[in-house]
């Protein structure tokens, strides 16, 4: 669905690449996490396969982007956001059109421009409010809502015209635990019924753990770890290129240090995976009297 084949990237008047020598492969309804530190190259990463390099950013681009059989690089952008891609920012004031007065209509604005049946739009318009938890407010002004509630908006008014290719920018860094819950969930349903394609930037790394089929990170502009999230995410490398293992991970390997964890189990990455390994790591032990 999407290959990057060597692909290195420098902005204009940069003096470095952001990205260095890049190959990829995303599969279709797959979803792939993205973690890095600051200046790694993860927004760039977005921004090639959402498009905007090089049409938008033009810099110099070497290597090739292709979605679908298409050459980013000799693709209008036109033809590459939405319906194709879609994209969604961290900050929704990025996001939302400002050109509507209430939520409902936001969300509808994307789909009226595509000529969308009204029935059709309407159907649309009250799922993605559910799904969002969005439908008590559809009546509100996008600019009165709460940081939270606005990203909820801007992440509906994309989800709602059903791209293929679903690009997402660290979209829950204004949301609480129960707003972050609602994304991925959602993004889950996505993947498994709509067959939508999801590359997220996020450093969550529990929710990450629990939702993502896949896990890379970069360092540096270069693609140095790349596997399933359990395994990215209790990587000592993360600690050596500046991105945090989560507690349990921390918990596990100082247990692992002190000869308390079997050697054949798995770090854990989140909660229930570190509950479920000291659970084994006691009967463990307590067989060996």
């Amino acid at each position: 669905m999407i290959q990057l084949d060597r692909v290195t990237y420098t902005y204009p008047h940069a003096k470095l690449p952001s990205l260095y020598d890049i190959s990829l492969k995303i599969s279709e309804s797959s979803f792939l996490a993205v973690v890095g530190p600051n200046g790694s190259g993860k927004s760039t990463l977005c921004a090639l396969v959402a498009g905007f390099i090089p049409h938008h950013f033009h810099g110099t681009l070497q290597g090739q982007v292709i979605i679908d059989g298409r050459d980013t690089a000799a693709t209008p952008l036109s033809k590459l956001v939405t319906p194709q891609v879609g994209f969604v920012f961290q900050n929704p004031f990025n996001q939302l059109s400002g050109a509507k007065l209430t939520v409902r209509e936001e969300i509808a604005f994307g789909l009226e421009n595509l000529g969308v049946p009204r029935s059709e739009m309407s159907q649309r318009v009250d799922r993605v409010l559910e799904l969002f938890g969005l439908t008590e407010l559809v009546h509100r002004s996008p600019y009165e809502l709460s940081g939270g509630e606005m990203q909820r908006v801007a992440l509906a008014s994309v989800f709602v015209m059903e791209p293929r290719v679903l690009v997402l920018d660290e979209p829950t860094a204004q949301l609480d635990p129960w707003g972050t819950r609602q994304v991925f969930e959602a993004i889950r349903t996505l993947v498994q019924n709509k067959r939508v394609t999801v590359i997220m930037i996020e450093d969550k790394s529990e929710w990450i753990a629990a939702f993502a089929d896949r896990l890379i990170a970069l360092h540096e502009g270069r693609l140095v770890l790349d596997g399933s999230p359990r395994t990215v995410l209790t990587s000592s490398h993360l600690d050596e290129i500046g991105v945090g293992v989560s507690r349990y991970t921390q918990a596990a390997r100082s247990t692992q240090s002190a000869g308390g964890w079997p050697r054949d189990l798995e770090l854990p990455a989140t909660l229930d995976q570190a509950v479920a390994g000291f659970k084994r790591a006691r009967k463990f032990y307590e067989h060996l009297g």
